[in-house]
């Protein structure tokens, strides 16, 4: 039986830090003497789409922040929101081996705003390792929606069952195992590893 030949890869919570989520916009709130509720609110209604990239960030700061006087810039909003990602050295030692292999095609498949997916793409040099980005903000469809694992396998014509998806959320592999495709629920390197080794990918002992 044939081997894995391609691996998807979540962004947020396995090789990067959740780049906007709810801890870094409670700091916001927080930091910037926002109304935690009432941003809240306005969040959960603008960031599908803010993530599919329907919504830019200037809009989205219109939205949630900006939609009544503030003490503080939007360039010093900005800033925190793009102040919060950091690498996973963990997972991403995991990353950068595997693409030194050169065995496998890589690709990312997250679900985050055009705006912050650029940044951190560039910030975290994150071409170095994949050839291809299947971000929400790109493809116009998300996570745990079938319509982006559907893009991704049919963009680089491979078959499910050669197809590995690892990501930090069970809802968001769900859909991956109905396509056929193998899954790993990312919780630390060590796991990783051990799972990849476990289904045929070599790596070396954390």
């Amino acid at each position: 039986m044939a081997g894995i030949s391609t691996i998807f890869w979540d962004v947020g919570g396995v090789i990067l830090s959740n780049g906007w989520d709810r801890p870094a916009r409670a700091e916001a709130a927080r930091k910037f003497g926002i109304d935690w509720n009432d941003f809240e609110d306005r969040h959960e209604l603008s960031s599908p789409g803010f993530e599919t990239g329907k919504v830019t960030l200037a809009t989205y700061l219109d939205r949630t922040i900006f939609c009544r006087p503030r003490t503080f810039s939007r360039e010093e909003f900005r800033d925190f929101m793009f102040s919060q990602s950091r690498e996973l050295p963990g997972a991403r030692a995991v990353l950068d081996e595997l693409a030194q292999s050169g065995r496998y095609l890589q690709a990312t498949m997250n679900n985050e705003a055009l705006e912050l997916n650029l940044y951190r793409i560039e910030r975290f040099d994150l071409k170095r390792d994949f050839a291809a980005f299947f971000s929400s903000c790109f493809v116009g469809a998300r996570k745990p929606d079938r319509e982006i694992y559907q893009i991704a396998l049919e963009v680089t014509q491979r078959d499910p069952e050669r197809c590995l998806f690892i990501d930090d959320r069970a809802l968001n592999l769900e859909c991956a195992r109905q396509l056929g495709m193998h899954t790993i629920q990312y919780r630390d390197a060590k796991q990783l590893r051990e799972e990849l080794a476990a289904l045929g990918v070599p790596v070396a002992a954390a």
